[in-house]
């Protein structure tokens, strides 16, 4: 039997891969229509939506009424990425209140570029081919082509993520390169405007670097993850300054990560966490100190980060018990009762497939094959194990939505790319010449 010859032409497969992938996520944009309203994990796209009419209006980053946390009608906030923020105030500013522009404008973004990162991430860390099986499953992975057209950071910040890793591998075989040092910044620095979380990994990706590159030279390695460092502290230092000019208080990026880890560890949840409070349980606004509930945005994010710290000390052995239980909720692939009908097909036809695949990719990168370990650190393969560990991790210790793993869902793909072409291979032999 032979291969079709498309599959030896990866140009034209790439080409196939991405015109599926946008029409995928147009579809996804024009269902979602040009009304915002909340579908099933997509609330966020109200606030955000908002918050664009406010700064068009000329109210700057603020609410016309109390909102989500607990931010006061006219009072400045830093809850909501300011990048994202940014980019509908820019679609609305030219086409109008149009959302489903900026939905479709989304989509072909991302429809375009998430294939086209995860083939060169397949390529660079396996082979072609596992870069084009790589390509043709994020395309139509249910949970990408249903946040394509939703007004959140999830798609943008994800694909950011994609390009970071590229640019990392190719820093680490060519450190002395110092435009490829500015433009690794770069990409470091929109990924933490749609989401700050993506800091704490940094410091890891910056040592993989210096490891994988340590033959190349140190001091070069070091020169260029400096002038990366440069730049991302350069795009994040006005929006610190912006911040501590309305909160009188340092604020890095956004006012989000002690409300998580308050409400995250909270002692309502005993040893069991719960993804989202149920109706019969008191609301996140209940949960709230009353004594701290007249404090600025800023200032109540800060307290309640020392809150939840309190909760960790006066009981280390519920928090431990805690954030087990948060496991099988991040890394949930079955159909659920409290999920709607599109939440739980989506679930099963993307994670629910791929992570059997994932698991076994990861297993295969974790077994060294008598390698020595110094060389198993400096793999390009052994970075993306290092963002599962330490991205889910975080999340596994604060708090958990199916949509906070996406990202590593990216991430994996290309490791169960590999993973199932070796599978292929063992079945179809002569796939192998399609590599």
């Amino acid at each position: 039997m032979k291969i079709p010859a498309i599959f030896h032409n990866h140009r034209k497969m790439l080409v196939l891969i991405i015109v599926v992938s946008v029409l995928l996520r147009i579809g996804a944009a024009i269902y979602m229509g040009s009304e915002v309203v909340e579908l099933p994990g997509t609330s966020d796209q109200i606030s955000y939506h908002n918050l664009a009419i406010r700064v068009l209006q000329g109210h700057g980053f603020s609410f016309g009424e109390n909102w989500w946390p607990v931010t006061k009608a006219g009072m400045p906030t830093a809850h909501w990425s300011f990048l994202y923020t940014f980019y509908l105030v820019g679609v609305y500013g030219l086409f109008g209140i149009q959302p489903l522009v900026a939905r479709l404008i989304q989509a072909l973004i991302v429809g375009i570029l998430q294939p086209l990162l995860a083939y060169e991430l397949g390529k660079k860390v396996f082979s072609p081919g596992v870069g084009l099986v790589a390509a043709a499953w994020i395309a139509l992975y249910g949970y990408f082509i249903y946040y394509g057209g939703a007004l959140m950071t999830e798609m943008f910040y994800i694909t950011a993520i994609l390009w970071v890793f590229k640019l990392a591998f190719e820093l680490a075989e060519t450190p002395e390169r110092r435009g490829l040092a500015l433009l690794f910044g770069l990409g470091l620095g929109l990924v933490a405007l749609l989401r700050q979380l993506f800091v704490l990994f940094v410091p890891f990706m910056f040592l993989w670097i210096l490891w994988a590159a340590r033959k190349k030279g140190f001091g070069k390695t070091l020169v260029s993850l400096v002038l990366s460092g440069v730049v991302v502290a350069a795009m994040i230092l006005p929006f610190t300054a912006y911040n501590y000019a309305r909160f009188h208080r340092f604020v890095l990026l956004n006012t989000n990560a002690g409300y998580v880890f308050y409400w995250g560890n909270h002692p309502i949840y005993g040893t069991q966490f719960v993804p989202i409070l149920t109706p019969d349980m008191p609301s996140y606004g209940d949960l709230l100190p009353q004594e701290l509930v007249e404090l600025d945005e800023a200032a109540l994010d800060s307290a309640l980060m020392q809150r939840g710290l309190e909760f960790i000390t006066a009981d280390p052995g519920r928090y431990a018990l805690l954030s087990l239980s948060r496991i099988p909720h991040y890394f949930m692939f079955w159909p659920s009762a409290d999920s709607g009908l599109i939440s739980n097909i989506t679930r099963v036809i993307s994670f629910g497939v791929a992570m059997p695949f994932m698991l076994a990719g990861v297993i295969m990168v974790l077994w060294p094959n008598k390698m020595k370990l110094a060389d198993w650190l400096a793999r390009r393969e052994t970075l993306l194990v290092l963002f599962l560990v330490v991205y889910a991790g975080i999340h596994i210790l604060t708090w958990t939505l199916v949509r906070y793993r996406l990202p590593v869902d990216a991430v994996l793909l290309p490791v169960a790319a590999y993973s199932l072409t070796r599978l292929a291979q063992k079945i179809w032999p002569r796939l192998g010449a399609a590599q």
